[in-house]
């Protein structure tokens, strides 16, 4: 199966960089979002539907209520700078089933060091980061997990909580198997 990986447009007041994201720069959200599996797309739809006009949405913006069918896959990362590092705020059942252990509380450069060691994954990370915009992926999954578990796709999302400096990211992952079929 080919990856499929997007950038998803931040909204209004959000520019692009011209900093080079390896394969995270230039690509595009595809044209028909509808082709995303439906608890994505739920998850991208609100997300844009909570952030104040021009700017990114923070994590008081998130009610777990309006996306309960997303929480079991839901995961969020806080972002630590200088240096930057990321830990686990929160992660859910169907990702800790995944992955076979509880990552909440975790630091992402100890819980999986191979997969944080993979420069698409950094990039895309640092993409999040310096644009404030969304990415979109479909492929073959970079973390160590359940041997069943060999496809993914989600949605990673900025949170500002002053609306510009991204200091959390919001993601839900939905995993597959080799034939594509929802785990």
């Amino acid at each position: 199966m080919a990856e499929h990986i997007a950038v998803i447009d931040a909204g209004p007041g959000r520019v692009t960089s011209p900093a080079d994201y390896g394969i995270w720069t230039g690509h595009q959200v595809p044209a028909d979002p509808a082709a995303w599996h439906p608890l994505v797309r739920r998850f991208y739809d609100y997300w844009v539907s909570v952030a104040p006009p021009g700017r990114l949405p923070g994590r008081q913006h998130i009610a777990p209520e309006d996306i309960v069918p997303c929480l079991s896959r839901l995961w969020i990362l806080d972002v630590f700078r200088d240096p930057l590092r990321f830990r686990y705020r929160l992660v859910g059942t169907d990702i800790v089933r995944s992955v076979q252990r509880e990552l909440t509380g975790q630091w992402l450069d100890e819980a999986q060091p191979v997969s944080f060691m993979n420069v698409n994954l950094r990039d895309r990370y640092r993409f999040i980061l310096e644009t404030g915009q969304a990415t979109w992926r479909r492929g073959q999954t970079l973390w160590d997990r359940d041997p069943n578990h060999r496809i993914v796709e989600n949605c990673l999302a900025p949170l500002a909580s002053d609306g510009s400096t991204v200091d959390k990211i919001i993601a839900v992952s939905v995993l597959f198997d080799s034939s594509g079929r929802e785990l």
